[in-house]
């Protein structure tokens, strides 16, 4: 008899197991649902009707998105204000939205699908494929007054694993540190959104010949570091940043609203981009053009262009958006089609940099053992942002994204830790 139970038990011990092991495992696609079928609270998730409708009643924003998926079911996806504050009409959740920085995981994970198929290590040299980075050189002295500098021969070449994780000391043309910002522009190095008619070759040659900020591996700086590994998926693949993304990455995962520019027939999709008004701290319309530094288009995501940015340049919805997401938690599947091998998408979102004291996986923030305190988010989670005040995070160990859109800039109101806080505050299970 004893030996009968010990053997049920081991059985049922074995089933367990496996179940929680094929749950762990199972490939979700993103499907409407019902909260509580997931262990969400409805009641707890229409707290953040509130908050997000109070977002538009302060008139810190014209309109604001939110999306939350738990288990590959959407719990939650609800627009609030207006597309246009102008005319009347009304935000909706399928608006189209500069999703700028967000962009670079995107194109993360096409450096990634290279980097599988055998064509270079991540610890190789940037200057092995790309030429006109060989002997980088780092700066040493600058005049502020006319920008002039000299330079130091940087201490080793630039890796694309330094890219990935911007630790190779390039910087950021209009919204960097006042050296990067001048040097930049004196040698017609743009941040890659709403710049008109040039090529990202041409850009990022010129970026070639400009010196690093700190030499590669020393620190942390954000810079244009993902703009030049889009050039390196154009050149090692043979093919522009666009068509890649569109027929290895859009195309196969459904993700039928992402573009770097969008199409006139979905035109009326695309949300007005706004900013915040210096007296009033409230969302105006901004202006077509302005000046960040060089020139800046409002509506370039409606221009013919031909700057494909990798670090910046893509528009998207919150859904197309989540599918992206939903690919990394399913361990680089969705839907059927294999995007990546899941011990990719594990060194993703690893910590790569502990040794600088950052927390960055290639191409993402990552939430640490460490940092995991701060707020409800758990360890594992990675995340990232745009800089028109769109955010994301995916948390594999409650199966769970987010996802809130606007679209203005600047804006001193685009901080998400209450949304992360009320999101997190309805998991009911």
């Amino acid at each position: 008899m004893h030996i009968r139970r010990s053997m049920f038990v081991v059985v049922l011990l074995s089933f367990c197991l496996s179940s929680f092991s094929q749950s762990f495992t199972k490939k979700l696609v993103i499907k409407p649902g019902k909260p509580e079928a997931v262990g969400m609270s409805p009641a707890r998730l229409a707290k953040i009707d509130s908050y997000l409708q109070s977002n538009v009643d302060s008139g810190f924003v014209n309109g604001i998105s939110a999306l939350i998926v738990r288990n590959g079911v959407v719990v939650y996806n609800k627009s609030f204000g207006y597309n246009d504050d102008n005319k009347k009409v009304k935000m909706q959740p399928d608006n189209i939205f500069r999703i700028a920085s967000q962009t670079k995981a995107i194109t993360s994970v096409a450096v990634m699908m290279l980097y599988e198929e055998g064509k270079f290590l991540l610890d190789d040299d940037v200057s092995k494929y790309l030429p006109e980075f060989k002997n980088p050189v780092v700066l040493s002295k600058y005049n502020e007054a006319d920008t002039t500098y000299t330079t130091v021969p940087a201490s080793r070449e630039i890796k694309i694993r330094d890219l990935l994780t911007h630790t190779s000391g390039i910087g950021y043309a209009q919204i960097g540190s006042k050296e990067a910002k001048a040097i930049y522009a004196k040698a017609g190095v743009t941040s890659g959104i709403g710049v008109g008619k040039i090529g990202l070759a041409d850009g990022m040659k010129k970026l070639a010949r400009c010196p690093l900020f700190h030499n590669p591996g020393e620190k942390f700086t954000y810079g244009l570091n993902t703009d030049l590994l889009g050039y390196l998926v154009e050149v090692v693949s043979g093919m522009s940043l666009k068509d890649f993304l569109q027929t290895r990455l859009f195309n196969p995962l459904g993700m039928k609203d992402t573009y770097f520019f969008v199409p006139a027939s979905k035109k009326d999709r695309l949300v007005p981009l706004y900013t915040e008004d210096k007296e009033s701290h409230k969302a105006v319309l901004m202006k077509p053009t302005i000046m960040i530094e060089e020139t800046f288009i409002r509506d370039y995501p409606l221009t013919d262009g031909t700057y494909y940015s990798g670090g910046g340049g893509l528009s998207s919805t919150m859904m197309d958006y989540a599918i992206f997401l939903q690919m990394l938690m399913n361990g680089g599947e969705y839907n059927g089609v294999r995007i990546l091998g899941r011990n990719s998408v594990r060194m993703m979102i690893t910590n790569q940099t502990a040794a600088i004291g950052n927390k960055v996986g290639l191409g993402f923030g990552i939430t640490t053992e460490e940092n995991q305190g701060k707020l409800p988010v758990r360890e594992g989670a990675f995340e990232w942002g745009g800089m028109f005040a769109t955010g994301y995070w995916a948390d594999p160990q409650e199966k769970l994204i987010g996802l809130i859109y606007r679209n203005i800039w600047p804006t001193s109101h685009g901080n998400n830790d209450t949304f992360k806080v009320l999101t997190y505050s309805a998991i009911n299970d």
